[in-house]
């Protein structure tokens, strides 16, 4: 099945209001730009995402968040996202913080088909007690507060039940793709992306590299074709397009 869609538009014109979306990414690293782009260009509001954070700077997520269009994320890091935190504090936006690696195992297990799990991160805390912090009211007050979670002893431990997560639909980027929707992400890049695609229904994919079935050797497959509904090739302009979060460079040796 040929997956290939004509544009990045084509690709999210049937993302509603309101739908629930899966972004893979970590930072800026491997982030898909383009189709966040075309998904802003929409109008589309009131989206429920599932994403490690929100952007950075003006990239990213926060391409949608500046503009209102976030209604409620669930993620682990808000990092030095400054329009993040003052719309969380502000009560404008609902934000579920979960540790991170169980926001990884949370997105696996509804890729699997697993409906819940047990774990130790977070048992002792208000991860597991209840009482995080999910949306504030505007003036400092807490509006709406995390519930207490399912917490059991296995061999004298004590794990707290966490859910696995699904979304309607999932943006996602890799290096390489074919038309069948098979993907391979390179390097740090590779974070949320797979994990992301597992749990979107639909889940849509911007390439940097589109090649043809056979092409890609299925022992260097990251990511089956089975889980990519859609996937949009990058022209050469987009796929270098690669933002730095914090630039850092070693200043040169001065010599005399």
């Amino acid at each position: 099945m040929d997956k290939v869609a004509v544009s990045a538009a084509e690709a999210v014109a049937d993302v509603p209001d309101g739908a629930s979306l899966a972004v893979g990414g970590f930072g800026l690293s491997g982030i898909p730009e383009v189709l966040i782009q075309a998904l802003y260009d929409t109008g589309v509001t009131g989206l429920d995402v599932v994403s490690n954070n929100c952007g950075a700077g003006e990239s990213g997520l926060a391409v949608l968040l500046a503009a209102g269009r976030i209604s409620r994320v669930t993620g682990s890091y808000i990092g030095g996202n400054k329009e993040f935190a003052r719309q969380y504090l502000g009560g404008e936006i609902e934000l579920e913080l979960i540790p991170q690696g169980t926001l990884a195992e949370r997105l696996r297990a509804g890729g699997c088909g697993i409906l819940a799990f047990y774990t130790p991160a977070g048992v002792g805390t208000q991860v597991a007690d209840g009482g995080l912090p999910w949306r504030y009211d505007g003036n400092g007050g807490v509006a709406v507060a995390s519930p207490a979670k399912e917490v059991r002893e296995f061999d004298g431990v004590a794990y707290v039940l966490e859910h696995g997560l699904s979304t309607d639909f999932a943006l996602v980027r890799a290096a390489r793709g074919d038309r069948h929707g098979n993907l391979v992400f390179n390097k740090s890049a590779r974070n949320f992306n797979p994990l992301a695609a597992m749990a979107g229904r639909i889940t849509i994919a911007e390439v940097e590299e589109l090649v043809e079935p056979g092409a890609i050797d299925p022992d260097h497959v990251h990511l089956p074709g089975i889980f990519v509904r859609r996937v949009v090739a990058l022209s050469p302009g987009q796929a270098a397009d690669k933002k730095i979060e914090n630039l850092t460079v070693t200043p040169r040796e001065v010599r005399v």
